[in-house]
């Protein structure tokens, strides 16, 4: 069987559509960094991933194109980049802070000639978040006079309706990610630390064909499952305890995932109204989702489906957030997203619920916008679950 990967010449048409982006925003010069963990704008165009250093990109309207490393990566870059052009910078470092006296490295004014740019007046920046300041410092160095202005929102037009290998590379991290569900449960047992069945699952990604994690894998036992956002621990599972599960497998950059509630053992009363209701408006919001509606609309229905069932107490976030390259990237859907969905952008549907200082819930499936409706993308293993432990 081949593997599911984003073809080679995909990478250079990528740079020519961003190209042409930037010359319609008036950007004399467009740079989109990235570091180890928000990886996608570099690992976009070069399929390069940054590893302790950062990275960047620089293009310019002519679709000429640079990649911008740390100084320890040379050789690195040279055996993963699909951008021949590789410039070296300290302003790319790590952040152990070294000097590199004995390395031969770039500037800014450099790297933007060997792209045809010289005295650029407007610079557009994408990953603005991440952006260092050594990296900011290093480009108002080398040209004084430019504006330096946020341009994430290249980078939004540019990923935000997946191609067929894009679909793909999704689906296939979502088809290893149930699969190798079944095995997880067999593993969860009292006494167990959520550390040691992260453990587990991460073993049973690799097998399976993942190149990392699409998302640091979540094990949440007990009041760590009101956490909507946390980190496995040392914490035991205990009988009766609910687990939050949401892990997935990172296909070729791209990083879907799955969440599902699960109870070793039986459930109380609240812990099974709480997972059924879950469930239902994770399927409900399914059915408000196709091309045309406003992402907006989707969420005001959502939190008002949470009204009406008299679940608004247990409501913190959602219906959807971005899936792509990152597990949670832009467009998001809240209330105030007034934007029309698109076929093929893809969402998770996200569904978290939690009780104040008890325990939390996640049911969670990524989604493909069609022209009449949403394809879930991942659907199986959705039965409310209490383990026999």
């Amino acid at each position: 069987m081949s593997r599911v990967m984003i073809p080679e010449s995909e990478y250079a048409k990528r740079v020519q559509r961003a190209a042409k982006l930037v010359e319609k925003a008036g950007y004399d010069v467009f740079l989109a960094n990235s570091n180890e963990a928000d990886f996608a704008n570099v690992r976009y165009f070069s399929y390069y991933w940054p590893l302790f250093e950062i990275g960047g990109v620089a293009i310019a309207p002519s679709g000429e194109s640079s990649l911008i490393i740390g100084p320890e990566s040379g050789t690195f870059a040279e055996d993963r980049s699909k951008i021949e052009r590789i410039h070296l910078m300290t302003e790319y470092r790590e952040s152990a802070d070294p000097a590199y006296p004995d390395v031969a490295v770039s500037d800014f004014k450099e790297v933007f000639e060997s792209i045809g740019v010289t005295n650029p007046k407007k610079i557009g920046v994408a990953g603005w978040l991440i952006t260092t300041m050594p990296v900011y410092e290093g480009l108002k160095a080398a040209f004084p006079d430019a504006e330096i202005v946020n341009a994430d929102q290249v980078m939004t037009d540019l990923r935000v309706i997946k191609s067929e290998y894009e679909l793909a590379c999704l689906k296939e991290g979502l088809r290893v990610a149930e699969e190798i569900y079944p095995a997880i449960l067999e593993s969860l047992k009292p006494g167990m630390t959520e550390l040691q069945a992260v453990g587990v699952i991460n073993g049973l990604l690799y097998a399976n064909g993942a190149e990392c994690e699409s998302l640091p894998s979540y094990v949440f036992a007990g009041r760590s499952t009101t956490h909507a956002i946390s980190r496995p621990t040392h914490n035991v599972m205990q009988k009766g305890d609910m687990i939050q599960l949401n892990y997935g497998a990172r296909i070729d950059g791209y990083s879907p995932c799955i969440g599902r509630p699960v109870c070793l053992g039986k459930m109380s009363d609240r812990q099974r109204e709480l997972v059924e209701f879950g469930k239902e408006a994770h399927y409900k919001t399914t059915e408000w989702i196709k091309a045309g509606e406003l992402a907006s609309t989707v969420a005001k229905k959502y939190i008002e489906f949470f009204k009406s069932k008299g679940y608004e107490d247990n409501y913190l976030y959602g219906p959807c957030h971005g899936l792509g390259m990152i597990e949670v990237e832009k467009p998001w859907m809240e209330t105030i997203s007034d934007y029309p969905l698109q076929e093929n952008m893809t969402f998770q549907v996200d569904t978290f619920l939690y009780e104040q200082g008890n325990f939390g819930l996640r049911w969670e499936n990524g989604m493909r916008v069609t022209k009449d409706g949403c394809e879930l993308m991942s659907n199986s293993n959705m039965e409310i679950m209490e383990l026999d432990v």
